[in-house]
């Protein structure tokens, strides 16, 4: 049975996450790994940062490139910068017939806005249609809702109302959320999906989202229906960081 493999496209930073953390977590859960770099950034975890965007015409032939060497069986899009790039990935993977998690990162935990308001509208507009999953912090699906969540009532409405907007599945985490319990809530198609699990203390915890988010993408290109790959991704995730991750990772 030949190796599943997951195509990411996000940016590359200085701290090891995003594009990084993405392939890193690929590996963990057995599957291949092709990486496509939006942009070289110098975010911080509390603090934007200067970035250098990939030229569209570059990115646009390492898709094509990634696409056909080593065709994915889904693939995970992280942070996009500028609008060219948002077009650029969305006319690449528009008909795709995998899996595509979309985990835009435009609002991080800090509150730093990452993304001018014309890349995440071209966002919403040109990629999220294509979505088997979006998952999104409590900031970024309030932002996108247009009101803030501040119950597991609101997530579902908010859910519904981002769902509206063409992806076929929301996840919204909880990690922004006060409380000694993490409540994750997973729109799919009808469906509510509740996923509880305790606060992780692990100072990697604020990059927990995207390493989700990564192995979601991973699960799917294993095989798994959408709920069970969010509900072991979750399991991962809580592992890894209880073990220190990414300094020792776990299968």
């Amino acid at each position: 049975m030949s190796v599943p493999c997951a195509l990411a496209i996000s940016a590359a930073d200085p701290g090891g996450g995003l594009l990084a953390t993405d392939l890193l977590a690929f590996d963990v859960l057995g599957v291949l790994g092709s990486g496509v770099v939006t942009a070289l950034t110098s975010h911080g975890i509390r603090q934007a940062g200067p970035s250098h965007d990939a030229p569209v015409a570059i990115l646009n032939a390492a898709l094509e490139a990634a696409l056909a060497i080593r065709p994915p069986s889904s693939a995970k899009v992280g942070l996009l910068t500028t609008v060219p790039a948002v077009r650029t990935v969305a006319r690449a993977l528009a008909s795709s017939p995998f899996p595509i998690v979309i985990d835009p990162g435009f609002v991080p935990r800090s509150g730093v806005r990452h993304l001018r308001s014309t890349v995440v509208d071209t966002l919403v507009r040109d990629l999220l249609p294509l979505a088997a999953l979006v998952s999104l912090n409590l900031l970024e699906a309030s932002a996108l809702a247009g009101f803030a969540i501040r119950s597991e009532a609101d997530a579902k409405v908010a859910a519904r109302r981002i769902q509206s907007l063409g992806p076929s599945a929301i996840l919204i985490t909880g990690g922004c959320a006060e409380g000694a319990t993490v409540i994750d809530g997973l729109l799919d198609g009808r469906t509510w999906h509740r996923f509880e699990s305790p606060r992780s203390d692990a100072p990697l915890a604020c990059g927990a989202g995207g390493l989700l988010s990564a192995a979601i993408a991973a699960w799917l290109a294993r095989g798994e229906t959408l709920p069970d790959a969010v509900a072991r991704a979750i399991t991962f995730v809580h592992q890894a960081l209880a073990a220190g991750w990414p300094a020792v990772p776990l299968k």
